[in-house]
């Protein structure tokens, strides 16, 4: 059975910083590509992409995570990170990581993200 195990959300004050990690069990994890989304609980909020990385680690961001954030995989360990920084109020929201490869697309349960004084 396939899992994306997220952890490393918790509540941080405006300007701090949380690194996000994903386990996943994709094999093989090295040909997957991989992304962080994540969706505010504001009513009609929808979940939007914030940074994607290829197979062979291109990258891509979002224009509200561009120069904040940081997208990076270790494929030994079968694992994405998502290195925030510089977080605003505006950051709050639960963070799901995606594998995607073919048509296939796996999603991981969520981890809570409050930015907050």
């Amino acid at each position: 059975q396939v899992q994306l195990v997220e952890s490393g959300g918790g509540l941080v004050q405006p300007g701090g910083s949380l690194r996000l990690s994903c386990a996943a069990s994709l094999k093989p994890f090295n040909t997957y590509a991989m992304a962080w989304h994540r969706q505010g609980q504001a009513p009609g909020k929808t979940r939007e992409l914030v940074a994607t990385i290829t197979s062979d680690g291109s990258t891509n961001y979002a224009d509200s995570a561009k120069g904040r954030f940081t997208i990076s995989r270790d494929n030994a360990k079968n694992t994405v990170y998502l290195q925030m920084n510089s977080l605003k109020p505006e950051d709050t929201a639960v963070y799901y990581c995606n594998g995607k490869r073919l048509w296939y697309s796996y999603w991981g349960q969520g981890t809570q993200v409050t930015v907050s004084s």
